[in-house]
């Protein structure tokens, strides 16, 4: 009987808690904006790339990695400027 008692008030310290942290939590206003997931400007198009752009670069994530896209127009860009500074 003493262990009914116990996971009784077990179970009701744990509701009241969950419900005051839904109920209570925050100060009701909206969600902050969510940064962009796409590469904006990433790379210069003014001027040839330099190893301090090729460093700086970062290609958002998503949820199998990398965005094909974006990782596609680095690559191309990149293959592009070596292929020019070849010939």
């Amino acid at each position: 009987m003493v262990v009914f008692w116990f996971l009784l008030i077990a179970l009701v310290v744990v509701v009241g808690a969950v419900t005051v942290a839904v109920v209570g939590g925050g100060d009701g206003g909206a969600l902050a904006e969510a940064p962009p997931d796409r590469l904006d400007d990433a790379l210069p198009a003014d001027r040839p790339l330099g190893r301090a752009d090729v460093e700086a670069l970062r290609i958002p994530m998503t949820v199998r990695g990398y965005r094909m896209a974006d990782v596609d127009d680095v690559l191309g860009r990149l293959g592009a400027e070596l292929a020019e500074r070849d010939a």
